[in-house]
């Protein structure tokens, strides 16, 4: 098998890449190559990503989701710090420049009900809808931890979830 940027790309069922996977995984690919540093690149061989998928955020701005399997979260977050400029630099493009987040690839069980209650065990709390999104949350606000966090519910019923983070790390430079 000859190591391209497809080796940092593993999808479910096969499917093609996306031109943008194929980006973020060339990108990845060819740092793991060019880095001096064995303990990064030892790191990065290991590594590989699921999905990566662009957005648009508030005023215009773009940011690129790149999709990780859970178990290899952790060590994406060790090279945080690194990974994250690089794929900043790579992507920049007509729409200008994009923010980078990593996400973990988790998975929603939904309840057992009377048609399903045979064929399941009961749903671990890992795989529950509020935990998956309790996760999601502090994935995207990685470098930084969330200290706080209130739920106002409207009287129309909308939820606005107001979240506070560690100033400590922004202190970090």
């Amino acid at each position: 098998m000859a190591f391209t940027g497809l080796s940092k790309i593993i999808k479910e069922g096969g499917a093609n890449p996306t031109n943008l996977e194929l980006l973020v995984a060339e990108t990845l690919f060819e740092f793991q190559n060019s880095t001096e540093d064995e303990k990064v690149a030892a790191s990065l061989r290991e590594l590989y990503i699921v999905a990566a998928k662009e957005l648009e955020v508030a005023d215009g701005r773009r940011a690129v989701v790149v999709f990780v399997p859970f178990p290899k979260l952790a060590k994406f977050q060790q090279l945080y710090h690194v990974l994250c400029p690089l794929l900043e630099e790579k992507l920049v493009d007509q729409h200008g420049e994009k923010d980078v987040v990593i996400l973990a690839q988790r998975r929603i069980l939904g309840k057992i009900t009377k048609k399903n209650r045979r064929k399941r065990q009961q749903t671990p709390r890992s795989r529950t809808l509020t935990s998956v999104h309790e996760s999601i949350l502090e994935d995207l606000v990685f470098p930084s931890q969330i200290t706080d966090k209130r739920t106002r519910v409207a009287v129309d019923g909308t939820r606005t979830i107001k979240v506070v983070l560690d100033l400590d790390f922004y202190n970090v430079t």
